[in-house]
């Protein structure tokens, strides 16, 4: 999508009542959500589920963005987190049982969950042995990357 088409749908989200804009192409996909400041921030994914940058002169600055209330505290113990932006499920079967559960103990390199990511369902698997303390994230919840799934002990 060419700089000029980004810019006249993040100036039409701006001035309308539209909320959220998403576009499908055949060469990738766009999000626009409206900030809270009136501001529209575009959300960009490539066919190849890389993200790209927001170029600079697409966005324009927000007036006033508020500051996180409070930081999470840290997680104790091993993180799992994600390695793509997609969907969290907990089994491989809707209603099946789950891979893991609090309390499971697992080894490394044992399926933990599944990420659906463009109609591909990646199981997930342990990077680290020892015992599952939290599960961070519900089923069917869109995860993105990087995001904490797991707390291993």
């Amino acid at each position: 999508m060419d700089l000029r088409k980004l810019k006249t749908l993040v100036d039409l989200v701006s001035e309308s009542n539209i909320s959220e804009l998403e576009i499908t192409e055949a060469d990738g996909k766009v999000r626009i959500v409206k900030a809270a400041a009136g501001v529209a921030q575009p959300y960009y994914a490539a066919p190849a589920a890389s993200l790209v940058a927001p170029p600079a002169a697409a966005v324009a600055p927000a007036a006033s963005v508020p500051a996180p209330v409070a930081a999470a505290p840290a997680e104790t113990g091993h993180v799992v987190k994600s390695p793509m932006v997609g969907t969290f499920y907990q089994a491989s079967t809707p209603g099946g049982k789950p891979f893991v559960e609090v309390g499971s103990a697992i080894k490394e390199g044992e399926p933990i969950c599944i990420i659906e990511a463009m109609k591909i369902m990646n199981e997930i698997e342990a990077d680290k042995s020892g015992t599952v303390t939290r599960i961070l994230c519900q089923n069917g919840q869109a995860v993105e990357f990087g995001q904490p799934l797991f707390v291993i002990e």
